[in-house]
């Protein structure tokens, strides 16, 4: 089985939620597998280091999981139209990486979460594309064949997955950012499944 690392940080839950949507699109293909990551918070001021292994949820990502999977998915709640920094602070980490090329030419996508419609998905999405740029991914989409995309009356657009939370924060993808979600990993797996032949 190759890995698809799905790579992301949840505060309040809808962005590990769509990761698990994308990890079922990316468990319809073939031969592939999800390995689902998440990243440790920031603070401005530690006054203890934070466990190896957090309490719940997905494992910490380390730098071996980028070297060992064949394709990327990165998630993010948006903050002010960007980013949370605990990605953000990651990303940043990763200049042996970046030197190394340990991810030139490996698919890679986006995916969001918002309170508002307006929130900043977008360009959310599209700060998360730039430094995949960089390491050399290749970017992959949603193209408007997804049927969803054009139904969907909540998250989805063709640059990710995404989702809006409502003034309720309710961490439940509608049937439209879930099916936009599976159609998002089950892209990248595939395409992922094509380079590596």
């Amino acid at each position: 089985m190759a890995d698809i690392l799905i790579l992301y940080y949840s505060r309040g839950g809808s962005v590990a939620k769509l990761a698990r949507h994308i990890a079922r699109g990316i468990g319809e293909v073939a031969g592939m597998h999800a390995r689902l990551r998440t990243v440790p918070p920031v603070a401005a001021v530690t006054q203890a280091a934070a466990p190896p292994v957090p309490e719940e949820g997905a494992p910490y990502v380390s730098a071996q999981d980028l070297a060992e999977c064949v394709g990327l998915l990165l998630g993010s709640p948006t903050r002010f139209g960007n980013m949370a920094a605990p990605l953000k602070h990651f990303i940043d980490g990763l200049g042996a990486e970046w030197a190394s090329g340990t991810l030139v030419g490996k698919p890679a996508a986006v995916f969001t979460s918002t309170a508002t419609m307006h929130g900043g998905q977008e360009s959310t999405l599209l700060s998360m594309m730039l430094p995949l740029l960089h390491h050399g991914c290749v970017l992959v989409g949603l193209p408007f064949t997804e049927p969803a995309l054009t139904t969907t009356r909540g998250g989805g657009t063709p640059y990710g997955a995404s989702h809006i939370s409502g003034a309720q924060d309710d961490p439940t993808p509608s049937d439209d950012e879930s099916a936009l979600a599976r159609a998002l990993g089950r892209r990248v797996a595939q395409i992922a499944a094509r380079l590596s032949t």
